[in-house]
């Protein structure tokens, strides 16, 4: 074992004076009296290696010992995360003691007393590899897979495996050898370092297919490919812990992880009271049972907050394995790379815009590119969908975190102050919102095929139409209403129609928060009806009562259950005031 003593302290980030060879992000220890504090290796030059220490380093002192432990940051994969809530480091926050949290206090992540249902899927005999399926256990309602360790290289054989029955995670459940007479004695449980990314796979072309969320300005207009990636910055209060809600309810996902990087302590709180009590429309159950929560305060040390995303990410590839669907959100993204920031200053590093790391985009890409769709080793199929928020100083959409996030995310939903104070919920600003998926071919046939030929081209006209809508609202609001022409009203009030109706949602009614595709497309053929008709009018005054009226209506459609008799009855109202207006 490598050792080494500490030689400078500068907050979290010590000097550690080695007597052999440590390696770039390798985990070590500081020995104290009372316990130990973990780190990790951030630099290394000679015989000096540059750390960064997960917790309070007051009262530390020079010379103080130090060990390596020759490997990365990990995490444990195993049956039983499900419903956990755990920070940065993978301790489960529910085994804490106290109030505050105690320096040096790790608990272990998965219970180790719990029995599981064991299932064997493979045979004394047959050839796998790393990352294939070995057995199943009951998680929840999830099938947890047993899988081979991702760590194995080669062809293996299966020598012997336990039969069906109940078995802890640290028994041992199989053996399996090599070609060169290695012998691996496995239980349920397997380590992998958090930024290594799971990488297992088949290359092969990936099949593209938009991911569902129930959120029309997700889904209709600005839509997300499944395995795909999407970031909401915006400021605070514009409604991003409700969005986060929504997507989590309702997005077509197996599982939830959630990651709090650094969130602000009553945020944290929010999460850690709402979050278990929303209810899955899938089973009726709790949604925490298809939830893991990642979580770290801004008061907590920065290294702790970096490691929440990559232990968040290593989860969900985790699952992604498994051949499930995996929903990933990060909240905020600002946070961690606020904590970049700090170490990167403390080792006195060259500063990029606003003090941030030079490499800041970069490291932002690597993360966001390991979200994505794969097709296993059996030939099904997993994903990852990544979708970050970012909190700007003042909403400041320039600035150097959410402009590095551009550069990697395929999808940006921009959260608008004045929307939020006008409550047109969701706030994303429809002009400055964007999903890069619609220039996909893959994914335009696969509206196409699902929605119909023209779906892409209504998307189009309808975002064009909003924007036609801000500019006829200046020009109004320059001129006068009297100033410009009925036209000029005209666009605005259709604008508003759009607005009104497809892109503002309730998260909080049963049936408007949940809106399905084939609903959405149903509205959206409603509304460009009404975009297109024949509308005749004297004078600029009866334009707005006239519209309202339009617009009334079909929000009390989006009240309605689809297909009901409200809802047709609503309708027949609509088609009826569509005729008092129309030209000869």
């Amino acid at each position: 074992m490598v050792k080494g003593k500490i030689s400078g302290i500068v907050a979290n980030l010590l000097t550690i004076q080695v007597d052999g060879p440590v390696a770039q992000n390798e985990i070590f220890f500081v020995v104290l009296e009372d316990g130990r504090l973990m780190g990790e290796v951030i630099r290394v030059t000679g015989d000096v290696a540059f750390g960064q220490v997960y917790e309070s380093t007051r009262m530390l002192k020079s010379g103080t010992a130090v060990e390596f432990v020759g490997h990365m940051l990990e995490v444990d994969l195993g049956p039983g995360i499900l419903s956990r809530n755990y920070d940065g480091l993978q301790n489960d926050l529910d085994k804490k003691t106290g109030v505050f949290l105690k320096r040096g206090e790790y608990t272990e992540a998965l219970d180790k007393k719990v029995k599981y249902e064991f299932k064997p899927l493979v045979k004394a005999g047959d050839r796998v590899q790393a990352a294939d399926w070995l057995a199943s256990v009951k998680e929840g309602w999830i099938d947890h897979k047993i899988m081979v360790p991702f760590k194995l290289e080669g062809k293996w054989t299966v020598k012997s495996i336990v039969g069906p029955g109940s078995y802890t995670i640290e028994d041992q459940i199989a053996v399996i050898e090599n070609e060169s007479g290695d012998v691996e004695k496995l239980t349920m449980v397997q380590k992998w370092p958090v930024k290594k990314a799971i990488h297992t796979y088949k290359e092969k072309p990936r099949p593209f297919k938009v991911m569902e969320t129930g959120v029309r300005m997700f889904d209709t207009f600005n839509p997300m490919a499944e395995g795909g990636t999407g970031f909401i910055p915006g400021p605070f209060g514009a409604g991003k812990t409700v969005l986060q809600h929504a997507l989590s309810k309702n997005a077509e996902a197996d599982l939830i992880v959630f990651t709090a990087c650094g969130e602000r302590a009553n945020e944290v709180v929010e999460i850690f009271t709402e979050f278990p009590e929303l209810i899955d429309p899938r089973t009726g159950r709790s949604l925490m049972e298809r939830t893991t929560i990642i979580c770290n305060t801004s008061n907590m040390p920065v290294a702790a907050r970096e490691a929440s995303v990559y232990t968040g990410m290593t989860i969900a590839e985790y699952y992604r394995m498994m051949g499930l669907k995996v929903l990933l959100l990060a909240d905020s993204t600002s946070r961690w790379a606020q904590a970049l920031r700090e170490m990167s200053n403390r080792l006195e590093e060259l500063p990029g815009p606003d003090a941030f790391p030079m490499d800041l985009p970069a490291i932002i890409s690597n993360f966001y590119a390991r979200a994505g769709y794969v097709v296993l080793n059996n030939g099904q199929s997993g994903s990852v969908t990544f979708i970050g928020t970012v909190s700007p100083a003042g909403g400041n959409l320039k600035e150097p975190v959410t402009e590095s996030t551009k550069k990697s995310a395929r999808c940006f939903y921009a959260l608008q102050q004045g929307r939020a104070d006008q409550k047109r919920y969701p706030a994303i600003d429809p002009i400055d919102s964007y999903s890069k998926y619609l220039e996909y071919p893959e994914i335009r046939d696969y509206l196409k095929g699902k929605l119909g030929a023209d779906w892409v081209d209504k998307i189009l006209t309808a975002k064009n139409w909003v924007y036609r809508g801000k500019e006829a609202s200046d020009q109004i609001n320059i001129l006068g209403d009297d100033g410009v022409p009925i036209d000029y009203h005209l666009t605005f009030w259709k604008a508003e129609m759009i607005d009104f109706v497809l892109m503002q949602q309730d998260a909080f009614d049963k049936i408007d928060s949940q809106c399905p595709l084939p609903r959405q497309k149903y509205m959206m053929d409603l509304v460009m009806e009404g975009i297109n008709w024949p509308y005749h009018f004297d004078t600029f005054d009866e334009v707005a009562p006239y519209f309202k009226k339009i617009i009334n209506v079909l929000k009390q459609m989006n009240y309605a259950v689809f297909n009901s008799s409200d809802y047709q009855k609503y309708e027949s109202e609509f088609r009826a005031i569509l005729n008092e207006r129309r030209a000869n």
